[in-house]
């Protein structure tokens, strides 16, 4: 599991390369190295990664009508950098059915 270390980011977060069997700690730790950063990048910054993130788990229990414009617009930003950070992730792996990275709050 990639942790991130930035002195910056009051919240780090965890990233896991999960249902991928077989794969060498090391390229697993590289693939979860190269998604966080992605993530990171697209969302500017480990802080923006942290509060995107928490936002997106409180709407999964929202009314739909109390989802703001603005939670749509971070939801959809979140999707576009996920996918990103995904292909760069699973760069020079192969595809695995099924796998998929997760990232968690620390």
């Amino acid at each position: 599991m990639f942790a991130t270390e930035s002195t910056q980011a009051l919240n780090p977060f965890t990233v896991a390369l999960c249902e991928y069997p077989n794969l060498p700690e090391a390229d697993r730790l590289r693939a979860e190295t190269r998604y966080a950063r992605t993530l990171a990048r697209q969302l500017g910054g480990e802080t923006n990664v942290v509060e995107a993130l928490r936002l997106i788990e409180s709407l999964e229990d929202a009314p739909p009508e109390e989802i703001t414009e603005d939670a749509k617009t971070v939801y959809q930003r979140w999707m576009k950098a996920a996918r990103a950070a995904s292909e760069a992730g699973m760069q020079g792996l192969g595809g695995e059915e099924g796998c998929y990275f997760e990232v968690r709050c620390q």
